[in-house]
């Protein structure tokens, strides 16, 4: 015997259902999209911190001079102090005079 009723006593349980499935799935994308800025963050961190280049806003667009990057490399001690003075020597000598 049929009732008349056309969703067979559900009363709107599948409605509910779809609204339940599709939070579901935006929540769980959510978190992974936290996952993965966060993971990227990290790396980002990492990788300046192991001694990659950070720009910076009161940075120059202009390049380093010579004189810039000979008191860096000195810095970051890949070449010796007796290595650096003969070097900026070489850079602050002009030929001729």
């Amino acid at each position: 015997m049929h009732n008349g009723n056309w969703n067979n006593g559900m009363d709107g349980a599948n409605l509910w259902w779809l609204l339940m499935m599709i939070m579901m799935f935006a929540i769980v994308g959510g978190l992974i999209w936290i996952g993965i800025a966060l993971s990227r963050r990290t790396n980002h961190t990492l990788h300046t911190a192991a001694g990659a280049p950070v720009p910076s806003a009161s940075t120059s667009t202009a390049a380093p001079s010579a004189q810039e990057i000979l008191a860096q490399r000195l810095a970051r001690g890949e070449i010796e102090p007796d290595d650096y003075r003969q070097r900026l020597d070489a850079l602050n000598h002009t030929p001729g005079a």
